[in-house]
């Protein structure tokens, strides 16, 4: 008797979940697609695109979210499902590898702040590719170059700290005159400021290294050594008191 009564229930929850209308995963309906031309990214291979959505968190502004869709705008995949929330304040630019195997992410963090963040692909969906973001592993390698000497080192003494990746991803940097493997490497160019410092110390802008994605190692090319050079900068002198 009991049994029967037990199976009885189990039948009545299956019914119940097979009437309950299912939603398919992606993007919340209080989230708003961005639907400037610029937002959407389309992968090189023609079978997967990157759309961004917003959500108006009132006093606590804005977050975003990235969603991955194949061709047919099915299979979605939230490329930001689980990371520090304080990146996705912000939209973002995306660039694929030629090969449609890598992407990068170019995040900004706060007005003049920004980072990278790169994934590797995985069937119809991309995964984080190193555990901490690109530009935060690109810092970590910047300050054991001797190019950082008399620079501060504390993450919160870098006014305007900013990882960009330079132009030509797309196309292996070939307007650097190189003759890279295909999709391998990503080149990233540092800067920050010592505006608002109590104490003037030497800065980089636009200061140059390359990331190998089949070693996971940095290194500064000898054809980047005369560019790095011009990249720091030495603080202008104060005048003299009269």
């Amino acid at each position: 008797m009991r049994s029967g009564w037990i199976l009885g229930i189990g039948l009545l929850v299956l019914a119940a979940m097979a009437a309950a209308p299912v939603r398919a995963e992606g993007p919340a309906p209080d989230l708003k697609r961005l639907e400037d031309k610029d937002d959407t990214f389309k992968s090189p291979d023609k079978s997967l695109v990157i759309e961004q959505y917003a959500r108006n968190g009132g006093d606590d502004g804005f977050s975003y979210q990235f969603w991955i869709f194949d061709k047919n705008h099915k299979n979605a995949f939230l490329l930001n499902r689980d990371e520090d929330k304080d990146l996705a304040h912000y939209p973002a630019g995306f660039r694929f590898s030629p090969n449609s195997k890598w992407l990068v992410r170019i995040q900004g963090t706060g007005a003049g702040f920004q980072t990278l963040l790169l994934y590797k692909r995985d069937g119809n969906r991309f995964v984080p590719a190193t555990g901490k973001p690109l530009g935060d592993l690109a810092w970590d390698y910047f300050f054991t170059q001797p190019a950082s000497k008399d620079m501060p080192t504390e993450p919160d003494e870098l006014n305007h700290k900013r990882a960009d990746l330079l132009k030509g991803m797309e196309e292996n940097y070939a307007w650097l005159g190189v003759k890279w493997p295909d999709s391998r490497y990503i080149v990233i160019s540092l800067g920050f400021d010592i505006q608002g410092n109590e104490r003037p110390t030497p800065f980089i802008q636009a200061w140059r290294c390359v990331y190998d994605t089949q070693t996971g190692q940095f290194s500064v090319p000898a054809s980047f050594a005369e560019h790095n050079a011009q990249a720091r900068k030495l603080p202008k002198p104060k005048p003299a008191r009269g």
